[in-house]
């Protein structure tokens, strides 16, 4: 399960076992031919069918359709089951180590250093100078939040290592990592900006809804012009640009950037739960050209209230630049009519329950912030919900050993399961990689589902 063990601090998450119990098999289409894609499910307009809030494997006996049929025509239907590569969270060793004995428990004897004399800050620095204001707001926020995730990590990490979960000694193994080929899950991005060249596309023309059939060679503009949905109980292959892509089963998505959101909006869904991790502007992303940023007024932009379900819970992933976090509190929530309800934290550990970066280090830090909106409710309906789940608490946090693959988050779908009702409608905004029960869209939102992401675990 994802949620490996819960404490009053928070939760710790096992991320690589989120992502293998999301149900990756495949029936062999030699034996087991599935279902194509037909008008008429398209139409209906049904994107996710089954719990947003869970992830479970298939059972197997729970045979598709297709599979069925397969068995009963005389042929022993053939099953493939992927799992994604385990050195993508081999996570051993922290990036940059602490001091020997200080990881996990240092005092806050420096941290209060730091604020009485800031000049510490220009420590590693080849010339000495004045923290400007953004290093001091930075300090400043980390002074408060500093104790709650020291202490509240440490309780996690105990239960990881009393339960088997984290290894003590994983600190000193490693995994040989086989290379990633250059293009998994590239060309997703360049494809979104060049479909701006793409003929328009008139009302009508296109369903809202296109359902996968088995494995699909879908064209580029029919891709990007509707929501892509896998309405079955198992994994399948789409072709895209000559890239294989896995989709998880009751999963559904649109590839396409801000500029085309409107195959969204014609699903005429209302969604419980969003999710974003926007592009925030940064100067180390200036540097790498890893991809384009936005501005706040273009995230402003984005059409959340015309998105959310009364009620709607919303996250916003933020950097640790206090200036984004401020927006996201004091300008973004309240533009969309969000109340803001509480800032959780991600923590990042090693295998062996250390933080991969030191907790004081004044460049990185292990942690980012999760801000939490509510959208307002106005239908009885709407409160009556609410009753069943409990309060959003402030100030938890989500420890786990991260994924190696740039911005690849860890799920929040566990954690978010007390807080919401098992039925919900969950999107996920600049998404990279899917998950069943939920709608994703994102300009690379296929990109961490590339089958180089993923091994054969074994022929059935």
């Amino acid at each position: 399960m994802a949620v490996v063990h819960r404490l009053a601090a928070g939760w710790l998450v096992d991320h690589l076992s989120f992502i293998n119990q999301c149900g990756y098999e495949i029936w062999d289409s030699s034996a087991c031919p599935l279902a194509g894609t037909g008008s008429a499910a398209a139409t209906s307009g049904a994107c996710c069918a089954a719990s947003a809030l869970a992830a479970t494997p298939l059972p197997r006996d729970g045979l598709e359709p297709g599979a069925a049929a397969g068995r009963e025509a005389g042929g022993e239907a053939a099953r493939r089951r992927f799992v994604f590569r385990e050195e993508f969270f081999d996570i051993s060793q922290p990036h940059i180590a602490a001091a020997p004995g200080e990881q996990l428990r240092q005092g806050c004897s420096d941290l209060r250093i730091l604020i009485l004399f800031p000049c510490v800050l220009v420590q590693k620095r080849k010339r000495q100078r004045e923290p400007n204001p953004g290093e001091l707001q930075a300090l400043q926020y980390h002074s408060k939040v500093r104790k709650l995730i020291w202490e509240g990590t440490l309780g996690l990490v105990q239960e990881g290592l009393r339960s088997g979960f984290l290894h003590p000694t994983a600190a000193g193994l490693s995994h040989k990592r086989r290379a990633v080929p250059g293009h998994a899950g590239c060309g997703l991005a360049e494809l979104c900006d060049m479909a701006k060249q793409f003929p328009a596309v008139g009302a009508g023309q296109h369903h809202p809804v296109q359902v996968l059939g088995e494995e699909s060679s879908l064209p580029e503009q029919d891709l990007l012009c509707c929501l892509t949905e896998n309405s079955s109980n198992s994994a399948k292959i789409i072709v895209v640009m000559g890239q294989r892509y896995l989709v998880p089963p009751r999963s559904s998505f649109l590839l396409s950037d801000v500029s085309c959101l409107q195959p969204l909006l014609s699903c005429k869904k209302k969604f419980d739960v969003i999710v974003m991790d926007p592009p925030w502007e940064n100067k180390s992303l200036k540097r790498s050209k890893r991809y384009s940023p936005l501005a706040p007024w273009q995230i402003k932009q984005l059409p959340v209230p015309a998105l959310a379900a009364p009620n709607c819970l919303v996250l916003t992933w933020v950097t640790n630049r206090q200036r984004h976090l401020r927006f996201v509190r004091d300008q973004l929530y309240p533009h969309w009519a969000l109340q803001p309800l509480a800032e959780w934290h991600w923590v990042k550990i090693t295998r062996a329950g250390e933080f991969v970066l030191p907790l004081d280090s004044l460049h990185k830090k292990p942690y980012e912030v999760l801000v939490l909106g509510r959208a307002p409710g106005d239908t009885e309906e709407a409160f009556r919900r609410l009753e069943a789940v409990a309060a959003i608490p402030d100030q938890k946090l989500i420890v786990s050993v991260p994924c190696s693959l740039h911005s690849h988050k860890p799920p929040l779908a566990g954690v978010l399961a007390e807080f919401v009702k098992p039925d919900v409608q969950c999107l996920e905004m600049f998404a990279r990689s899917l998950q069943p029960g939920w709608t994703s869209w994102g300009n690379e939102v296929l990109k961490f589902q590339h089958m180089d992401y993923f091994t054969p675990l074994r022929d059935e």
